[in-house]
């Protein structure tokens, strides 16, 4: 079996299990990653110059995380010792490491600032499935899982109590339960799918993950905080004449929607496709075993790419759309993951004849009237999103069921008995933190990763809805365009509607926004049909299925027209999309009761 290999750096540390975890808190201590643990503590230390580094006594301190110092090693052997000993004890038993005791209550302190490091890197544990095919769907596949992620944080906070206990001379009176294990863990599987063979016998033998376990919130600090530039169509598949090491490989099988995908990633980026199960569905036994109808690969070497950052190719010979991110820093951002897997999306569904939706759509029923679904359309920071979050803010007075169907990019397509239905893409959202009302964001944050808090273009990934909604195809009954940049006034009004088909056409293909920075453009700006995700590349496919669909809609009395949600407003960032969203609730309970 090929193994893939543990990792300890300043920014994360990986664990990788393919037998039973360890049962002592001593043996916390034993393991290959702990000096390296130590040894970036260390490093963090001799950067700041730090008094606490005298408690060494002149060990040589200099190491990587890759080989660790004299000091580390030392320290980790007495650390290990101190979870079964007093000092007294360990003096006698091992006096090579006595002269680190000369000061207890130092090295207690020591050991505070060290759990704090290691609690402050992302912790990934990764554990080895079996080779039964039914693991993943049994529940003797999952227990196994979920209690080895409980036991190593048990053991974790067990060794560092009674570290302190054992320096310190009593028991703490306070016991704060924080996280101090894996913060996110997989479980991994060889899994036979059908593989078409040629570019694609790369990505063969590159394990899936069929389990995942987020001890939340989680809080992760990606490199960059914004998305740059544009997914370019190639004229060849990025994967030909590339080589992958399936020891530094993964791959997350997934539903964006109704389609099957496959995620495929280097574990630089780890963290940000993990985070991507708390956005789209997890696909199941059946699901994962099944031939793809979207692919992506994200860490691809620069001989494959021509240049590009990020591209797309339309393989159809074999009926996949396959995506391309370039491995490089500057695409340590979640949005690279989210955007390109949707836009891999929405070139599948426009070949199949839907229409794609950039944009959110809520099914309510207000207090005494019928069940209403409505989509809000609009490109990044047009508020689509956050008038998603003032519907939830306000529901408690005006609504009696509300289900999200989708928070960033669904479908519509046309039904045989004369009906719009719409789809989405996502369980979840990826959204804003600091517009999005402060309540409903505190109230789920044990259900959140966070990115970059501390930054501007914070984000919070968390989930909305389930995947049943999500696929259930529900009727479309309003259609609106998220206008973030007009003031409300007497000649502008929170919400109305076009007279004609060729009027609202007019609006959606312009596709103005005022731009908040969650990309790289600034000011007014525009995108055709408020969706770069597709629609631009393929407009020989989104023309006529924009005019059909519009056509429609017409046709079928659903009302088309705009919503001013002035998030591009400074000032109106939050009351902006919260008057939004009344203005039309008082319209739906003008009309519809």
């Amino acid at each position: 079996m090929l193994q893939l290999r543990g990792e300890v750096d300043s920014r994360r540390a990986i664990i990788y299990m393919t037998g039973a975890l360890c049962t002592q808190p001593a043996q916390v201590l034993q393991a290959a990653q702990a000096p390296r643990v130590v040894q970036g503590y260390l490093n963090r230390l001799v950067q700041r110059q730090s008094e606490s580094l005298a408690l060494l006594q002149g060990l040589e301190v200099e190491g990587s995380e890759e080989a660790p110092s004299p000091a580390a090693q030392m320290l980790t052997r007495l650390l290990g010792l101190l979870t079964d000993l007093s000092p007294a004890e360990v003096k006698v038993k091992a006096p090579d490491v006595a002269g680190l005791l000369a000061d207890a209550t130092g090295l207690a302190e020591f050991v505070e600032g060290l759990y704090d490091y290691w609690r402050s890197l992302e912790r990934y544990l990764v554990f080895e499935g079996g080779a039964d095919e039914s693991r993943d769907r049994a529940v003797e596949g999952h227990m196994p899982f979920v209690t080895n992620n409980q036991s190593l944080t048990l053991l974790i906070r067990e060794a560092y109590r009674r570290i302190e206990r054992n320096l310190r001379g009593y028991w703490p009176r306070v016991y704060r339960q924080v996280p101090a294990g894996a913060n996110m863990s997989l479980l991994i599987d060889q899994v036979n799918w059908p593989c078409p063979g040629g570019d694609y016998e790369v990505l063969r033998t590159i394990r899936m993950v069929r389990l995942a376990l987020l001890a939340l919130p989680v809080i992760l600090y990606p490199r960059r905080t914004a998305r740059q530039g544009k997914f370019v169509q190639i004229d060849h598949n990025p994967l030909h004449g590339v080589t992958l090491d399936p020891s530094e490989w993964l791959c997350l099988p997934m539903q964006v929607g109704e389609l099957n995908f496959h995620i495929y990633f280097d574990r630089e980026y780890l963290s940000l496709a993990t985070s991507l199960v708390n956005l789209f569905e997890l696909s199941g036994h059946t699901e994962a075993r099944c031939k793809p109808d979207g692919i992506l690969v994200f860490g691809l070497p620069e001989t494959a790419m021509g240049g590009e950052r990020t591209v797309f190719y339309v393989d159809d010979a074999e009926q996949i759309v396959i995506g391309g991110v370039l491995k490089c820093e500057d695409v340590d951002y979640f949005g690279y993951f989210k955007k390109m897997i949707l836009t891999l999306h929405n070139v599948i569904m426009m070949r199949r004849g839907r229409l794609p939706l950039h944009g959110a759509m809520v099914r309510l029923r207000l207090r005494g009237g019928p069940a209403l679904g409505i989509a809000i359309v609009g490109d990044s920071g047009a508020g689509k999103s956050e008038t998603l979050d003032a519907f939830n803010t306000l529901a408690a007075d005006w609504v009696s069921d509300m289900t999200i169907i989708f928070d960033d990019m669904g479908t519509l397509a046309l039904g045989e008995e004369g009906v719009i239905r719409a789809y989405g893409t996502e369980i979840g959202a990826f959204v804003r933190l600091d517009e999005i009302d402060p309540g409903y964001a505190f109230g789920h944050l044990d259900r959140s990763i966070l990115m970059n808090p501390h930054r501007w273009n914070a984000r919070v990934v968390l989930p909305l809805t389930e995947y049943k909604d999500v696929v259930a195809g529900y009727p479309l009954n309003m259609l609106l365009y998220a206008n973030n940049y007009e003031p409300v006034d007497d000649e502008h009004r929170s919400v109305e509607f076009f007279a004609t088909p060729e009027e609202a056409l007019d609006v959606f293909r312009a596709g103005y926004r005022a731009a908040k920075g969650t990309t790289d453009e600034t000011g007014l700006v525009r995108s055709y049909f408020a969706n770069p995700f597709g629609p631009p590349q393929m407009k020989e496919l989104h023309e006529p299925l924009e005019r059909q669909y519009f056509q429609a809609a017409f046709d079928l009395c659903v009302p088309v027209g705009q919503i001013r949600t002035r998030l591009g407003i400074p000032g109106w960032e939050r009351e902006g999309p919260r008057a939004a969203a009344q203005a039309l609730f008082q319209y739906l309970q003008a009309t519809y009761r």
